[in-house]
Formats: C-alpha cells, structure tokens, sequence
C-alpha cells in the first residue's frame, strides 16, 4: 500500500499547485471587479478557502475520536504557516507588509492566539471557547472588509497581476477559477494528507506528532500553492494576507465551530499545552517585530523561520521515536538556538527603530 500512498501524495501535490493557480487568478480578479484589495481578498477569502483542509481534517478527526489529530493539525498547521511557508515566500521573494497587517490584522492573529492558548489551559476547547473563537474571526472578517472598502481601486490602472498581452478575465469566468480552485486546493490536500498519514501511520508516529507536522503540514500546502502563486503574479499582498488570514480562520472557524456543533468540546492534549501551543504564540508574536522592522520580510529572515521549523520538526521527531539524540538535541536549542534568535530579532528591531527615529526627526527638522 505504501507505493499507492506514495502516488497519492504525488497526485495531491499536482492538484494543489493547479488548485491555487485558478484561485488567485479568480481571486485577484474579483477584487479589482468588486472594488475590494487584494489585501483583504486574501485576508478573507483566499484564507478561508485554503483553510477548508484544516476544516474537513478536524470534523473528520473529532467524528473520528481523534482529538489529538485535530488540535494537532490546527496547531501544527499556524506554526507552519508562518515558520514554513511564509518562510519560504520570504526566500523566494522579500514581502512588503502592508501598515494594515501590522497595526490590525497581525495583532488580532496573536490575540486569537493568546486566546486558544487561555482557553485550553483546562484540557478542553468548551462551547463558550468556541463562540468566543468564532466571535473573533467574525470581528476580524467584518473589520477588514470595511477598511477595505475605503480604499479606491481603480479596476482600469495597470497592475503586475494582468499582464499587457493578457486577456482580461470575465467576471463569471473569475468566479468559475475562484470555485474550481478551492475544490483543486480542497481534493489535492485530502489525497496528500491521507497518503501521508498512512505513511506515517505505518512508521509508528503518534496521532499529535502526525497532526503537528504530516497533516499540518499537508494542509498548509494550499496556503504555500497560493503564496507562490500570488507571488509570482505580483500579488504580495495576496500573499502575505492569506497566511495572517488562514491562522485567523484556522482558530476561528476550525477549532471555534467543531467545539461549539460537539457538546462535549475537544480535548486539549497535555503536550500540546506544554509545548506546541506556547511555540504557536510565540511564532505569531514574533512576526510582529519582523514585520514592523521597515515592513518587510526579509530574505535571511525568511530563511530563519525555516530553520526554526526544521529544528521543531526534528525534535518532535525525535521527541516521538524516543531517539537517545532528543535531550542533547532539546539542550541546544533551550541554551544555544532560541536565545540566540531572541538576541537576533531584539537587535534588528532596536537597529530598525532607531533608523525610523532618525527618518522622522530628519523629516521634522526640513519642515521646521
């Protein structure tokens, strides 16, 4: 079975590259119809659609009795949003972030962050938990759709994502792109996901470490399909926004709604308490200086998130298979890897203040 597990994983990773080529084409083209950014399109929309893996994932899990597979996956998925493919977007090309993601949308991800994490210190995501979860997607969703209606587009002006020798999109055929997109990115991860968790399955990895890294992982592939995707067609905003989006939504809609249709809720795995749910907090935290340095992400920045990802990954690894290796391995990353990162990202922030500190007393000084 594993040579057909192996071709679907295979097959998942065609369909979600096709999936998030026709949603940001339909995507991109709804926005400048509509009148509403790019930004927000990927905020909301985008994010919600390249969330529907973690969705389906999670239900199936509770329906399943699998809560560890569940809260792993939502987990194990916000870590790699950020850690992994925002990460690599960032590699591949610096992203600008918009004042908006900084000073709105950046902090309320944290926020809801800061909240699951609260909630869950009992061992278990209750009804209330999860109306409170999904109250703040739905502030969040409503909030970005009227800043983004303030700013005027202008559906004639040129734009990276329509080249000159292109054909423009109709408006129906945008929303058929938009569909089947979310369909390909919905199919493709399922296919994915379920080759490689049998793969996992069968090398004996527990149902947390597969949530937090195969499934998570898995599916967080639409969110990196359409980031690329988006990055090539010059859509950056597109691109950034549906990462910030899809952890909102993933902890709104994919943790708040499960809890609240389940009467009992969805218990909340010891470890995850312990370890990956501070270290999902602790990445949405620091996007926030990173961004906030001149408002881009750079690429050795970038670069850093990866490696972060690889090392929590192999711990885990590790962790799970009881490697005689995961204590010197948790040794160098408390005393030696994560202070030095902390040091690293103190020093940029303080350097990038002080040249805005400068920009600003420079410019106050010409007008006086």
């Amino acid at each position: 079975m594993q040579s057909l597990d192996i071709i679907l994983v295979i097959v998942g990773l065609v369909l979600l590259i096709a999936g998030g080529e026709a949603l940001v084409r339909g995507a991109s083209t709804l926005a400048k119809r509509v009148g509403i950014s790019p930004l927000v399109i990927g905020l909301v929309v985008v994010s919600a659609a390249t969330s529907a893996p973690e969705l389906a994932v999670t239900v199936g899990a509770v329906l399943r009795g699998e809560p560890d597979l569940a809260v792993g996956n939502v987990v194990g998925s916000n870590i790699a949003n950020i850690l992994l493919i925002l990460g690599i977007s960032a590699v591949i090309s610096p992203l600008v972030i918009k004042r908006q993601l900084v000073r709105f949308d950046i902090p309320v991800m944290v926020g809801l962050s800061v909240v699951l994490f609260v909630v869950s210190l009992d061992g278990r995501i209750g009804l209330f938990d999860g109306l409170v979860l999904l109250a703040g997607l739905a502030f969040h969703a409503v909030m970005s759709i009227v800043v983004g209606r303030r700013e005027v587009i202008d559906p004639a002006a040129k734009t990276d994502t329509m080249p000159l020798n292109s054909t423009p999109v109709p408006l129906w055929l945008a929303g058929v792109l938009l569909l089947v997109g979310i369909g390909l990115l919905v199919l493709g991860a399922q296919l994915l996901v379920n080759g490689a968790v049998n793969i996992a399955t069968g090398l004996g990895v527990s149902s947390l470490v597969i949530g937090l890294t195969v499934v998570a992982v898995g599916t967080s592939l639409p969110e990196l399909a359409t980031s690329i995707v988006a990055l090539r067609r010059g859509e950056r905003d597109m691109a950034v926004g549906n990462i910030v989006g899809s952890n909102i939504f993933n902890i709104g809609m994919v943790l708040g709604l499960p809890a609240i249709i389940f009467g009992e809720g969805i218990p909340v795995p010891v470890a995850a308490i312990a370890l990956d749910l501070p270290l999902m907090l602790a990445a949405a935290v620091a996007l926030l200086p990173i961004a906030f340095t001149g408002f881009i992400i750079a690429r050795w920045e970038g670069a850093m998130f990866v490696v972060l990802y690889v090392a929590y990954t192999l711990y885990l690894v590790l962790a799970s298979t009881e490697n005689n290796a995961a204590d010197g391995f948790t040794t160098v990353m408390l005393w030696f890897v994560l202070p030095l990162v902390a040091v690293t990202l103190i020093v940029v922030t303080s350097y990038e203040i002080g040249i805005l500190r400068g920009r600003a007393v420079t410019s106050k000084n010409r007008k006086t």
